[in-house]
């Protein structure tokens, strides 16, 4: 079975006073609880202060970014093992903001996700398709591409830490939420093309989490499906009390 997890990305909030509080309150709350993968992904600036407040806890940090090299004439980059040294065990890779306004594409996030998997960092890898593209039926085309892109070159053995994040764009900060039917369509898919890319053991065993504007009144149907192994959220991971609500999820 695999083990559900819970990942929230701050995203571009939280003074490093705040998210020590913040993170100091999940600790609290959280400190025994085993049955779920708690992850969360303050900004840079934040990461080794809060790796300190979350220290013998269940709760897991990540990065939100990372650049392809350990090192070198990069200026405002973070490379993977920087970003071990400070405490981090996942890094979230190829989210939907980034490819849109920063442009990054498969081939350039597919290096990142080979020189965090090189660091021994497992990542978090976030495809999902705009608006216009499921309107015009290029959803499936759009998830199989940004998954054969960013994990080419992988080995089945590496898939072992990889997480993947559905993350329909038009649901992300938006208030819309995929129906359960349609993100167990999406995640069923996506398994189908990682049995099809690897095998079925690697297919079955890898965790396809959900985001997009996950709430506390809607992780309970999502989570009910066979496919959804778990939830990245946004806004929701920004409160102890909702996060804690996603974290302790009961099944519909």
């Amino acid at each position: 079975m695999r083990k559900p997890m819970i990942a929230g990305n701050w995203k571009l909030n939280k003074t490093i006073a705040e998210a020590c509080e913040l993170s100091s309150d999940l600790s609290k709350c959280l400190a025994n609880f085993e049955e779920v993968d708690i992850v969360i992904a303050p900004v840079f600036t934040s990461l080794t202060a809060v790796a300190a407040t979350i220290k013998n806890t269940p709760i897991k940090l990540a990065a939100q970014n990372c650049y392809p090299e350990e090192s070198g004439a990069f200026t405002g980059e973070v490379s993977p093992l920087m970003l071990k040294d400070a405490g981090c065990e996942y890094v979230i890779i190829g989210h939907s903001e980034r490819r849109q306004l920063l442009e990054e594409t498969d081939s350039f996030i597919n290096q990142k996700m080979i020189k965090t998997l090189e660091a021994g960092l497992k990542p978090i890898l976030c495809i999902g398709e705009t608006l216009q593209e499921r309107e015009n039926d290029e959803m499936l085309n759009v998830l199989a591409t940004q998954i054969k892109g960013g994990l080419a070159n992988l080995s089945a053995t590496q898939m072992s830490d990889v997480v993947i994040a559905y993350e329909p764009v038009w649901a992300i900060g938006t208030g819309k939420t995929a129906t359960d039917e349609q993100a167990q369509e999406a995640h069923s898919f996506i398994r189908g093309l990682l049995q099809g890319m690897f095998t079925q053991e690697v297919a079955f065993a890898t965790r396809i989490l959900y985001g997009g504007s996950v709430k506390p009144t809607n992780v309970d149907g999502l989570m009910a499906q066979a496919d959804i192994d778990g939830a990245l959220v946004g806004g929701a991971s920004l409160k102890a009390e909702d996060f804690i609500r996603l974290v302790r999820f009961e099944k519909a």
